[in-house]
C-alpha cells in the first residue's frame, strides 16, 4: 500500500508540472461548456419562445382596393395571431428585388409574398367547395367544372443561411395559417348557401375557432423531468469530452517515462510494474471526478447567474457517481493505450487530440445521433464517448435509475476492458513489462 501511495504522490507531482495539460483538462472544458450552452440556449429560446421576424408583401388586389372582407387581410390577421411570427416590415413593394434588398438591409431572414389574386382565388375555392358539397347532399349530379380548385401559391423568400429544419418549421406554420383562412371562407360559403344569410360571428368562432389543444410533455422514466434545455444537454456532453482530453497529459507522461527508461528501471526494483499502472489510473480517475464536479458545479451554481437554465441533477446520485467513475476509467484506459503505442510526445498529443474529436463526432457528441446517416449509426456504437453520453442522458434527460442504464454501462465496461488488454499487450510487445 505504501508503494502505491508513493507512486500516486509521484504522479500527482508530475501532473502539477504539466501546465498545458491542466489547462486542457479544466479551463478548456469550462469555456466550451459556457460558450456552447449559451449559444444553444439562445437557439432553444428562438425556436420555443421568440417570434420570427418576417417581411409581409401583400400584393392582393382586394386589399389594395380597401376591401374590408379580403382574404389577404384575414390571412395577415391570422399570421399575427399564430404566435410564431412578428411582422417587421409591410409592403406592398414594387417588385421582388425590392423585397430582397429590404431583407438584407433589415437583416430579416424570411419574407412572405401574397399574390395579387389571393382573395379572388380563396373566394372562388370556397364557393366551388360549397357547391360540390350541396350537390352531394341533394343527390344531384356534380357537373361543376374545375373552376376554383386551384390557388395561386404564396412565395416564401428566405435567407440562404436559414437552416432547412427551421425553414420547414416556418413552412409548416404558414401552411396551418393558410388552412385556417381557407376553412373560414368555406364555412362562410356553406352557411350562406344553406341559410341564405351571413354566418354570425359566434357560430363562426364555434365552428372554426375551437381547436383541440396540444400539450407537449417530455417522456421521462421518473415523470419528474421537465422539457429538456440546453444545460441538461450540454453539461453531460462536455463533461465526457473533458474526461477524454486527459489523453494529452497522461499519454505524454507515459511516453516520457518510456523514453527516459523509467519503465525499465522499475523492472530492477523489488516491486511490480502493475503498481505503477494502477497508480496512474487512480490518479487520473480522481482528475476526471474533479472535472465532473467542476463542470456540474458550473451548471448548478454559475449558470443561473448568467441567464442560463440551472443543471438539475438526477434523482439516483449513486448511479451518477458510478457512471462518472466508469467514464473516467474508460478515458484513463484510452489515454494509457495511446501513451503505450506512441513513440513521441508529438505523436501522443496529435493522435490523442484528433482521435477524441473524431470519436466525439461519430459518438453523437457534436452531431445528434438521429441526424446521422444510417451507416454511421452502427459505427457510432464503437465510440466509447457514445456510451458515456447515453448513460449520462439516461440519468439527466430521461430521469432513469441504475437499472435503466445498464445496457449503456455494459458496452462501456467492455470497451474499457478492451483498452486495458490492448495496452497491456503493447507493453509486453515492447518488453516494458
Amino acid at each position: 500500500m505504501f508503494r502505491l501511495w508513493s507512486t500516486i504522490i509521484k504522479d500527482l507531482r508530475i501532473l502539477t508540472r504539466d501546465k498545458v495539460g491542466l489547462t486542457l483538462m479544466f479551463l478548456m472544458p469550462v469555456v466550451l461548456t459556457i460558450v456552447i450552452t449559451s449559444v444553444q440556449n439562445g437557439t432553444f429560446e428562438m425556436v420555443n419562445n421568440n417570434k420570427v421576424a418576417i417581411i409581409l408583401d401583400n400584393r392582393d388586389a382586394d386589399a389594395s382596393a380597401g376591401g374590408s372582407a379580403s382574404a389577404s387581410r384575414e390571412l395577415v390577421k391570422t399570421i399575427e395571431e399564430a404566435g410564431m411570427f412578428t411582422i417587421a416590415e409591410r409592403g406592398p413593394y414594387k417588385n421582388e428585388q425590392e423585397v430582397r434588398d429590404q431583407m438584407y438591409k433589415k437583416e430579416i431572414l424570411v419574407a412572405v409574398v401574397i399574390p395579387p389574386t389571393y382573395s379572388q382565388d380563396v373566394m372562388a375555392r370556397a364557393q366551388s367547395v360549397a357547391r360540390k358539397a350541396l350537390k352531394d347532399i341533394s343527390g344531384e349530379k356534380n357537373t361543376a367544372s374545375g373552376e376554383g380548385d386551384s390557388l395561386a401559391p404564396l412565395q416564401l423568400l428566405y435567407h440562404p443561411t436559414l437552416q432547412l429544419s427551421f425553414r420547414r418549421s416556418i413552412e409548416g406554420a404558414l401552411g396551418s395559417v393558410l388552412q385556417v383562412v381557407q376553412s373560414k371562407y368555406i364555412v362562410k360559403s356553406l352557411y350562406k348557401a344553406i341559410n341564405e344569410e351571413n354566418i354570425p360571428d359566434s357560430v363562426e368562432s364555434q365552428i372554426v375557432g375551437q381547436q383541440t389543444e396540444i400539450i407537449p410533455v417530455a417522456v421521462s422514466r421518473d415523470g419528474n423531468r421537465g422539457n429538456p434545455n440546453a444545460t441538461q444537454h450540454n453539461i453531460p456532453a462536455w463533461t465526457v469530452f473533458a474526461m477524454f482530453f486527459i489523453v494529452i497529459s497522461l499519454g505524454s507522461s507515459i511516453v516520457r517515462e518510456k523514453r527516459s527508461g523509467s519503465f525499465l528501471r522499475l523492472r530492477t526494483l523489488p516491486t511490480h510494474f502493475g503498481v505503477a499502472m494502477v497508480s496512474k489510473q487512480i490518479t487520473y480517475i480522481l482528475i476526471t471526478l474533479l472535472q465532473a464536479v467542476v463542470i456540474f458545479g458550473l451548471g448548478i451554481f454559475l449558470f443561473p447567474h448568467i441567464g442560463l437554465p440551472a443543471l438539475i441533477l438526477p434523482g439516483d446520485i449513486t448511479a451518477l457517481v458510478l457512471v462518472t467513475l466508469l467514464c473516467g476509467w474508460c478515458a484513463t484506459s484510452f489515454a494509457i493505450c495511446v501513451g503505450v503505442y506512441a513513440n513521441t510526445q508529438e505523436q501522443a498529443n496529435g493522435f490523442g487530440a484528433v482521435s477524441i474529436v473524431l470519436l466525439a463526432a461519430i459518438g453523437g457528441l457534436l452531431v445528434p445521433s438521429f441526424a446521422m446517416p444510417e451507416g454511421f449509426r452502427y459505427i457510432m456504437k464503437l465510440s466509447p464517448l457514445h456510451w458515456c453520453m447515453e448513460a449520462y442522458y439516461g440519468l439527466f434527460l430521461e430521469g432513469g435509475k441504475l437499472g435503466d442504464i445498464l445496457m449503456n454501462i455494459i458496452p462501456l465496461l467492455v470497451i474499457t476492458l478492451a483498452f486495458q488488454v490492448v495496452a497491456w499487450w503493447g507493453l509486453k510487445r515492447k518488453r516494458l513489462v
